[in-house]
């Protein structure tokens, strides 16, 4: 099962047909309790239950009375009280017990939930929005690590609010949507304020007067007729991030670019070519005319998706 996914709208809807929500800045995950036993699944579809330790009293009797209930909702990291995807970043990838122990103890997460797919072994995808959203408030998840957090009436309102906040923005639902599992509908709008998408990594230069460093990516967006060449993103590219990113991209290495056209020569030159597998979240500003990224900034490795991912979902729209 695949979570279903919002369209980007292009102005927020106002009546009482739609109700809003705070748009989160992590990752995707549908989570199940059946006979006791939480699993943590991503959205393409790997289970990331050992990466996320401070879930696990999601599967505790006490809290569920021994329901059983499959849930959708964002995985968010805080930093200075706003959910970074970077700082979720560190956390995702991590597939050892005790390193993610470790992990949660040093940057905990936090799990929004906020729709519901499945209680007692009953689908509720059929059933309309407002009452999937009345059962999951009154299974009373509310924890450290998880909640469910308010929709609201005025989209507008809260569009504005998340802007002075500094959060990614908002989702707008219309109250008799069903849910309709792994694909994206209009019935479901996003509004982000810092348009961001994933894309691959096609190569990779290095760092400005460094013969080792890594400095910069060159990504692409996977389409049917091949991997469309999206430019160069440096800003974000730095310390860590950076040695963690060569550790990926050393082993992909190839003769040849990836990309379905060729690449412009003053980004090719010294670039360093790869497999396209790893996906990375970009920000920036839309597209140049030339098809380019305009001011591109790395936020992290999306180890929650995959290069078919993006073909399947068209491109580089995000969640």
């Amino acid at each position: 099962m695949r979570p279903m996914l919002a369209t980007r709208g292009t102005s927020v809807p106002v009546g009482p047909d739609w109700v809003h929500e705070v748009k989160w800045d992590g990752m995707r995950v549908l989570v199940s309790v059946t006979g006791g036993r939480l699993r943590v699944v991503s959205r393409n579809d790997n289970d990331v239950t050992v990466t996320f330790p401070e879930l696990a009293g999601l599967a505790d009797p006490d809290l569920l009375g021994g329901r059983d209930i499959v849930l959708d909702g964002e995985i968010v990291a805080f930093a200075d009280g706003v959910p970074v995807f970077g700082a979720l970043a560190d956390r995702m990838h991590v597939r050892n017990a005790t390193r993610a122990q470790a992990a949660a103890a040093r940057n905990p997460v936090t799990l929004m939930l906020f729709d519901l797919l499945s209680l007692d072994g009953l689908d509720v995808t059929t059933l309309p929005l407002t009452q999937r959203r009345a059962a999951l408030e009154s299974l009373g998840l509310e924890d450290t690590h998880w909640r469910v957090p308010p929709v609201y009436d005025d989209g507008q309102v809260l569009l504005e609010a998340t802007k002075a906040s500094g959060l990614e923005g908002i989702v707008s639902k219309r109250r008799s949507s069903r849910y309709c599992t792994g694909q994206r509908s209009e019935h479901w709008l996003k509004f982000p304020h810092r348009p961001s998408g994933s894309y691959v990594v096609g190569g990779w230069r290095n760092e400005t007067g460094s013969t080792s460093r890594l400095g910069a990516l060159l990504v692409g967006e996977p389409t049917p007729d091949g991997l469309r060449y999206r430019g160069r993103v440096g800003s974000g590219v730095t310390g860590k991030a950076a040695s963690q990113l060569r550790e990926l991209l050393d082993p992909l290495t190839r003769p040849d670019p990836p990309f379905m056209q060729a690449v412009p020569r003053e980004d090719a030159l010294g670039t360093t070519w790869v497999d396209p597998r790893v996906v990375v979240d970009v920000e920036s500003l839309g597209l140049t005319p030339q098809g380019r990224l305009r001011q591109p900034a790395y936020r992290g490795v999306r180890h929650d998706v995959t290069a078919d991912d993006l073909l399947d979902l068209g491109g580089g729209e995000d969640g």
